[in-house]
C-alpha cells in the first residue's frame, strides 16, 4: 500500500496518473498548501525539501522497514521499478530515453511553466512585470515546441511505448489555453495529447482530490497576502541546534 502526501498540483496529478494506470492501492494523505502543512515537522520528515508530493510504501520489495521518497520524478521511477510497468529496466536505451524526458519534465517543463504562471497571476502592483512574462511565455512556447517535434515521427515521447515519461509531461499541458498556446500549431502535441487525454486511467488520476479547492474570488486581500507569504519568497530554514 501507498501512501501519497499530495495536493491537485501537476506534480501530484503526475502521481496518481501512475498509480491509476497501474492499479495500484493507495490512500491520499492531503497536504493542503495554502494552510502550510508542507512545512510540518511529520511533511519534512520524508520530503526535507517541503514540497508535495512524497510518497510512502509501506510494502517495499526487500520486506524491510517502509520506504520513503520525495520529488516527483523520483517517486514515479521507485514505483515504476517495483511494479514492473510504464519503465524499461533491461534495454539500456530504452531506460535511458524514458530517464532523459523525466529529466526533462522536471527540470525545464515543470520549472518553466510554473513561473510562467507565478508571473502572469503576479499583481502588476508589484512592478513592470514585462521582461518576466515575455520571458516565460517564450519558454513555455518553446517547450511545447520540442515536445512536439519530438512527438512527429513516434507515438511517444520516449519511443514507441507509453512510459512514465509522458505521464510525468501531460499534467503540465492540459492547461494549454489559458498559457496561450494555439494547438494548431503543435499537431503532432495535440495527436499525443488527445490520445492521453482519453484514457481513462488518466482520466481517473487528474480527478483525484485531497479536500475542497480553495476559490481564489473568495479570499479577503488579507488571506491572498498571507497565501502569498507562505508560499512565495522563501528563504533558507534554520537547521537544528
Amino acid at each position: 500500500m501507498y501512501d501519497v502526501h499530495y495536493w491537485p498540483t501537476p506534480n501530484g496529478k503526475k502521481v496518481t496518473i501512475l498509480l491509476e494506470e497501474l492499479g495500484a492501492p493507495y490512500t491520499v494523505v492531503p497536504v493542503n498548501i495554502g494552510r502550510g502543512d508542507q512545512f510540518s515537522d511529520d511533511f519534512l520528515a520524508i520530503s526535507p525539501n517541503n514540497r508535495m508530493p512524497a510518497l510512502v510504501d509501506h510494502a517495499p520489495k526487500d520486506g524491510g522497514a517502509p520506504v520513503s521518497v520525495f520529488e516527483s520524478g523520483a517517486i514515479m521511477m521507485y514505483v515504476a521499478e517495483k511494479e514492473g510497468r510504464f519503465w524499461p529496466q533491461e534495454d539500456v536505451r530504452a531506460k535511458y530515453d524514458v530517464v532523459q524526458w523525466v529529466v526533462w519534465q522536471m527540470a525545464n517543463q515543470g520549472p518553466k511553466f510554473g513561473e510562467q504562471g507565478h508571473f502572469n497571476r503576479a499583481p502588476d502592483s508589484v512592478g513592470d512585470l514585462t521582461y518576466a512574462r515575455t520571458r516565460f511565455n517564450d519558454e513555455v512556447h518553446r517547450l511545447f515546441g520540442v515536445m512536439n517535434v519530438r512527438l512527429y515521427d513516434r507515438p511517444y515521447l520516449a519511443g514507441d511505448t507509453y512510459t512514465i515519461a509522458d505521464m510525468a509531461a501531460y499534467p503540465w499541458t492540459v492547461t494549454w489555453e489559458s498559457r496561450g498556446i494555439d494547438l494548431a500549431e503543435f499537431k503532432h502535441f495535440k495527436r499525443w495529447f488527445d490520445e492521453l487525454s482519453a484514457r481513462p486511467a488518466v482520466q481517473k488520476g487528474l480527478a483525484v482530490t485531497a479536500g475542497p479547492p480553495i476559490d481564489p474570488s473568495t479570499l479577503t486581500p488579507e488571506d491572498q497576502a498571507r497565501i502569498r507569504k507562505l508560499l512565495y519568497n522563501q528563504r533558507a530554514r534554520p537547521a537544528p541546534a
